[in-house]
This record gives structure tokens, C-alpha cells and sequence, in this order.
């Protein structure tokens, strides 16, 4: 092991250097103890290279070790990308990684996923082929690159993709996405079995809860819409999409009376304007007129779309 000797410059000031330096400590403190922190690192790091040596570590295995230690930097990088980071700027991430190690199959899918946040699903689809290409490519990558076929509406691919995972693959998003299609196949019966196993192998059921009732409302079965809803409610209360399926579902019965949910001032007006605008759709149009009248009373500003509504029922009139 080699012996480092570290000068003191304070041994080799001169008094009056040492007497300007005493002067000025007080305007450095901050500064000194920034570098403090950097210089303890620094030491330390020094002290273990030093006992790697006297252990005769090899120059590779030193290498190894610190390969390790960026390993799991950039794996914390990796989930900053794909959580809290701009979905472009991950998007840009990704790609100059994965090109700096193309047989990584993990920067791979970083990728795919960050086309996914960005709103880019063709892109997508062709980063989730490139991961299907890869040796270590699992089921869920293909669940996934089905998922990304379908945002960007390529439907009969996205089938042929669900067909080729095996039954003994069963996650919630895989069944979520063969209900969707069967869906888009009219294939009702398929739909409501797979939307009910999707929603038994998941905790958080609201959204595919009211995927299933929209599904059940374009049927024409409002009353199980209607239930579907507001079951979706139960999981999630804060579902605004799902408050004013419940509101369409119920006025689709001639029920035009808000439901018992959670909701703001603002989302009041904003579901009794979709009933209002069901009641005129089905012929009632003095309730829908109502309806209107109340809309607009409610909203706490200036409701515009309810005003301009109301004003051509009457012009109508």
C-alpha cells in the first residue's frame, strides 16, 4: 500500500498571510463548511480505495465495484424518469441511454413507457416491439405493447397480441385490455367476463368499474350502468367522470334528481346541466329548462354553455 503525505500550507505561511487569513474566516464560513462535507467524502472514498489496495484488489475489480455503485444511481434515475419527470424530457432519457447500451432490456422499456406518458402511442407500440424482440421479453411486456397498440386504436393487432399470452398469465391489466376489446367487438357477454375478473384482481377497481358501466349504458341496460357507477364511486369518490355517467344512467330512466355522491359546488351545476341536457334529448323540455335555470344558479361563476342553452330553448319557445 503506497503512504500519501498531505502538506499543511498553515506550516508554510508566513505570519502575516496567516494573520490575513484569520481575518478573513468569518466572511469563508459558509464556504468552508460546504467544502467540508465534500472533503470528508472525498477522504473516505480515499481510505477505502487505500484498503481495496492493501488487499490487492485488481484495477477491474476496483472498476467493478464502482460499475455496481452507478448501477444503482441510475436505477433511482430510472424511476424518477418514469414517475415524477417530464414525460418528454424522459422520453430523450431513455433513448440516448438505451442507445449507449442497446441489449438492455430495461432501458428498453423505459422508453416504451416514457412514449406511453407522452402521448406518443405509435412510438410506443414500435419501443414495446422492440422490447418483444429482446430474449428476456416476459408476457407483461406483450400486455403491454397491447395496451399501446390500442391507444393508438389499432384494435385487431392489439387482439392478435392478447391472443398470443398464455391463460396462465393472469394480471389486471391484461383482462382489462381483452374486455376493451371484446367491447369494441360487441361481444358483450366476453366483455362482462372479463371486466368481472378484471375487477376481482385489483384494489383499485373504480376506473375499470366505470369502464364496465359505460359498456352496459351504450347497451342500453341503464339500471346496471347505473349500479356499475356507483360502485366505481365507492373506490374512488372523487371520479368526476363517473359521477356524470351516473347522472346520464339515471336521467337515461327519466330520473333527472342529482344521486347522493360527494361532489363540489361547481360539479353540482355541471351534473345538473347533463341532466338537463338528457331531459331535452328525451322530449322533456320544460324540465330540461329547469334543469338549466337550476345549473345556473348553482355554478358559484358565470355558467356560459347552461346561459347559451337556456337561451336557445326560449328562442326556440
Amino acid at each position: 500500500a503506497r503512504t500519501w503525505l498531505i502538506p499543511d500550507s498553515r506550516l508554510t505561511l508566513d505570519p502575516e498571510k496567516r494573520a490575513r487569513q484569520k481575518a478573513g474566516t468569518s466572511s469563508k464560513g459558509t464556504r468552508v463548511m460546504r467544502y467540508a462535507g465534500l472533503f470528508s467524502i472525498c477522504l473516505g472514498s480515499f481510505f477505502i480505495l487505500s484498503a481495496c489496495n492493501d488487499g490487492a484488489m485488481s484495477d477491474a475489480e476496483v472498476e467493478r465495484a464502482l460499475k455496481d455503485v452507478n448501477v444503482i444511481d441510475e436505477s433511482n434515475l430510472n424511476d424518477v424518469m418514469l414517475t415524477v419527470a417530464d414525460p418528454n424530457e424522459a422520453v430523450n432519457y431513455f433513448q440516448n441511454t438505451a442507445a449507449q447500451n442497446p441489449n438492455r432490456i430495461d432501458l428498453k422499456r423505459g422508453l416504451a413507457m416514457s412514449l406511453v406518458r407522452a402521448r406518443k402511442p405509435a412510438l410506443a407500440a414500435q419501443a414495446w416491439r422492440d422490447v418483444l424482440a429482446h430474449p428476456e421479453s416476459t408476457s407483461e411486456d406483450r400486455v403491454e405493447y397491447a395496451d399501446a397498440l390500442i391507444r393508438a386504436n389499432e384494435w385487431e393487432k392489439a387482439e392478435a397480441e392478447l391472443d398470443q399470452i398464455p391463460p396462465t398469465h393472469e394480471t389486471f391489466k391484461r383482462y382489462r385490455l381483452e374486455a376493451m376489446v371484446a367491447d369494441s367487438n360487441r361481444e358483450w357477454q366476453k366483455a362482462d367476463s372479463f371486466y368481472e375478473i378484471a375487477v376481482s384482481l385489483t384494489t383499485k377497481p373504480s376506473g375499470t368499474l366505470n369502464n364496465w358501466g359505460y359498456s352496459k349504458l351504450t347497451r342500453g341496460d341503464y339500471a346496471a350502468a347505473e349500479k356499475l357507477f356507483a360502485e366505481a364511486l365507492t373506490y374512488d369518490a372523487s371520479l368526476f367522470t363517473a359521477k356524470n355517467n351516473l347522472v346520464l344512467a339515471r336521467a337515461a330512466q327519466r330520473k333527472y334528481d342529482l344521486p347522493v355522491v360527494a361532489m363540489t359546488q361547481v360539479e353540482r351545476a355541471e351534473l345538473i346541466y347533463t341532466a338537463a341536457l338528457s331531459a331535452i334529448k328525451q322530449g322533456d323540455i320544460n324540465t330540461g329548462k329547469s334543469l338549466l335555470s337550476d345549473a345556473i344558479a348553482t355554478h358559484p361563476q358565470h355558467f356560459d354553455a347552461a346561459v347559451r342553452s337556456l337561451e336557445a330553448l326560449e328562442n326556440q319557445a
